[in-house]
């Protein structure tokens, strides 16, 4: 492994890191399997291959920008040598929750089930990048007086420009179909998972509720999403799940039910199946309740 150029902050309360900055110039910087308990945004500057996230696979090239919510599986095979550079920050540090009116990232960079975590960077992008990235690293190597909070206000408009510039190119992903009904049963299927999500989780009712069949609408789901219609549920439920264990001081049991899981141990291996980490080893290592405070 070989990075450089690595600037880190520690929460002195918890050991944890709180925000990290880093290059890095890597044959294999991310070719095993990563899940961390923090947010990361990687940006590739150089290079191309194969990133598996989630339940999809995904080709990239130079200029794509991965944004990834903490413990959520990911791989990066390149297929040219990959240089880039990578912004990790901690829940703690800057909850995207609590403050999703101010940058409006929570969903659009983050935690969004029907896109893609990713977007290419473009030239203005990519300046804008360079600027913001630059004043981080002068400011995470002074040590100076209100340091946390002027990181956090490059932070801010690190994630708005990059969902800015992510927004723009989502509207596309559904124009270039040849079936024109397709964008509109799209539509309807997200107004429905997130209207029934916490209480109905099985594939052939939204099928029913959108008058097709299971089969078509599996070929919609991996067509457009990359994913089959169960994995578009469970990603959905793991989120909600996740954001009630971060804000909350609910118990596991509370939030399954409120999930519609009567069953707790059976809700907790369901969130361990799909997080790879039991919900309390989630809220212990991501936070509990300390966005409220």
């Amino acid at each position: 492994m070989d990075i450089y150029n690595t600037n880190t902050l520690i929460n002195e309360q918890t050991g944890n890191l709180a925000f990290k900055l880093s290059s890095f110039e890597d044959d294999c910087q991310f070719c095993s399997l990563n899940r961390f308990n923090y947010y990361s945004l990687i940006w590739i500057k150089e290079g191309s291959g194969t990133a598996q996230i989630d339940f999809a696979e995904f080709d990239f090239t130079a200029g794509t920008l991965f944004a990834l919510a903490p413990y959520q599986p990911f791989v990066l095979n390149e297929k040219e040598k990959l240089e880039g550079v990578v912004l990790n920050f901690h829940p703690d540090f800057f909850c995207i929750h609590k403050h999703h009116e101010q940058v409006a990232c929570n969903g659009v960079l983050f935690n969004n089930i029907y896109s893609p975590p990713y977007f290419c960077v473009d030239d203005g992008t990519r300046r804008e990048f360079e600027m913001i990235l630059s004043q981080m690293k002068s400011e995470v190597q002074k040590a100076d007086l209100a340091q946390y909070e002027l990181l956090v206000s490059y932070l801010k408009i690190f994630l708005i420009t990059a969902s800015r510039a992510k927004a723009k190119q989502q509207p596309e992903s559904l124009q270039d179909t040849p079936d024109e009904k397709e964008p509109f049963i799209l539509q309807k299927l997200k107004d429905l998972i997130e209207t029934h999500f916490k209480s109905i989780h099985s594939a052939g009712e939204y099928a029913d509720m959108l008058n097709i069949s299971p089969k078509a609408l599996a070929k919609i789901t991996k067509n457009h999403f990359n994913k089959t219609m169960t994995n578009l549920i469970s990603e959905r439920i793991v989120i909600e799940a996740k954001r009630e264990l971060y804000l909350t001081d609910k118990s596991v049991k509370e939030i399954a039910f409120d999930l519609g899981y009567d069953d707790e141990h059976y809700f907790s291996r369901f969130f361990k199946n799909n997080a790879d980490i039991s919900p309390k080893m989630y809220r212990d290592t991501v936070g509990f309740a300390r966005a409220m405070a």
